[in-house]
């Protein structure tokens, strides 16, 4: 299914970090309100920093918990004011908070968000923007195509994580490095 849908692994919006040129493209569909996305976080942080310049991280939403669609979205408003990374690491280190009974709480997150250096009027307004829900619209639907059925899935030059784990992660990665 990855190789027949080479197009869809990155998109215009997707969040890219490391070297855009690397050898190794790791794809994560992750949702901000996923517990094991949060875990698995500060091990890819590591990954990337281990290889510096030899892989690229792309971010794909699959807000698959209830709400978290609109977590999603803060997130888009974040990248729009360059923040992306400075929301992720708040929503992330604060899940115990602003998740309940795997459905986001989005008044809880609203006032965590607040202690961010973000523009928080500025984000009320860009979370308006119909063209977010087309953004989630489109990574969900790419998931769907790759099977990305639970979060976090990982894609490592386009081949799917087969049995989910860190030293799989780890194996994949240094088996395309």
């Amino acid at each position: 299914v990855a190789k027949a849908n080479a197009a869809i692994f990155v998109r215009e919006h997707s969040i890219i970090k490391g070297n855009p040129d690397a050898k190794v493209e790791l794809v994560e569909f992750f949702d901000p309100a996923c517990g094991t996305c949060a875990q698995f976080h500060p091990y890819v942080k590591e990954i990337m920093k281990k290889n510096e310049g030899k892989i690229k991280l792309v971010y794909r939403y699959a807000p698959f918990h209830r709400n978290s669609d609109y977590a999603v979205k803060m997130l888009i408003g974040a990248k729009k004011q360059g923040k992306f990374e400075e929301a992720l690491e708040m929503m992330f280190d604060t899940q115990q908070y602003w998740v309940q009974n795997h459905a986001a709480n989005l008044d809880v997150l609203w006032k965590i968000l607040h202690k961010t250096s973000l523009d928080m009027e500025k984000l009320s307004k860009d979370m308006m923007d119909p063209k977010l829900d087309l953004i989630v619209a489109q990574d969900l639907a790419d998931a769907k195509v790759l099977n990305a059925t639970k979060t976090p899935s990982y894609y490592v030059n386009q081949k799917p994580l087969q049995q989910f784990g860190l030293q799989q992660l780890k194996d994949l990665i240094n088996s395309e490095l």
